[in-house]
């Protein structure tokens, strides 16, 4: 596979692509990025059409599951949507945090910012606003947010331990995430871990599901809880770009799974230290003899 910067190049310029892209086209697709299938196939999205807060014009069809719904955002919050593209989980985020509220998407392609502060300008949300950057070196200071959410995107980070750092300092003590992803059980085969699309397509930058959970553990998180998960099919006329017939049915009976999951962890909170005993201050005005002793 290739290296850091040139996945984070290819990236970019697949997801300029998609951006241009309508969403039946993505749907059809692995996360919007390879060739669409013959047939239509949600791969990997959720509907959000029921959503409170959804915003049509938004939605690219490029997510692999609900995070906003799992994230116990409040009025007043401050949320960060990692991977933000045209803006479709913060529009759903900002009808949780209300007019009091502020949401920050964070995208490092130009043309979904573009898309994304075009939609909020249109809804006339003005806290919401998009930054252009990557989300392993946020343009965000420390202990920002209430809340991050993510949607399909982590694994498409060469360094996911880095973002997973970044989302730490990010958040405030107490903050928590709800994330959703794209993770492996078993090995893939090498036609598809080493091709760029399917890298592209949220499947061969994938990790170990329990890797996954690890790094978010080492990091310090708490409260670590899958809440929800969801196998993800890969349709057979997309394999058969990588793969033969013979391991197209070995790889469907073997026991590799692609699953996504909703991941939410806790930062830890704030520690309230001991009052300390100043012997100055408690002795201060008494008297200490044999007799009596000190209070």
């Amino acid at each position: 596979m290739k290296k850091e910067q040139e996945l984070k190049d290819l990236v970019k310029e697949r997801y300029t692509r998609i951006a241009e892209q309508g969403k039946a086209e993505n749907a059809a697709s692995c996360c919007g990025a390879t060739t669409p299938s013959n047939k239509i196939y949600n791969i990997m999205m959720d509907d959000y059409s029921e959503t409170e807060g959804y915003n049509e014009a938004a939605d690219l069809g490029l997510g692999c599951g609900l995070p906003t719904q799992f994230a116990k955002i409040k009025k007043g919050d401050t949320v960060i949507d990692l991977g933000s593209g045209a803006g479709n989980d913060c529009f759903v985020a900002r009808h949780e945090t209300g007019a009091e509220g502020k949401v920050i998407g964070i995208d490092f392609t130009p043309i979904m910012i573009e898309k994304a502060r075009a939609n909020a300008e249109k809804l006339g949300y003005n806290n919401v606003e998009f930054r252009e950057g990557d989300i392993d070196a946020m343009p965000v200071g420390d202990t920002v947010a209430d809340v991050i959410v993510s949607n399909c995107v982590l694994n498409l980070v060469p360094d996911k331990q880095k973002v997973i750092g970044e989302i730490h300092r990010v958040l405030k003590p107490g903050g928590h995430f709800s994330i959703s992803d794209i993770v492996l059980v078993g090995n893939l085969p090498d036609a598809l871990k080493e091709d760029a699309e399917m890298y592209a397509g949220c499947v061969a930058g994938a990790i170990q599901k329990s890797d996954y959970l690890q790094l978010i553990t080492d990091r310090g998180f708490q409260n670590v809880t899958i809440q929800k998960e969801k196998p993800i099919t890969i349709p057979d006329d997309i394999l058969s770009k990588y793969l033969s017939p013979d391991e197209i049915n070995n790889f469907n009976k073997d026991a590799t799974g692609i699953f996504s999951i909703t991941v939410y962890a806790e930062k830890e909170g704030k520690t309230t230290e001991k009052p300390k005993l100043i012997l100055s201050e408690i002795s201060e005005g008494l008297s200490c003899s044999p007799d009596t002793g000190c209070c």
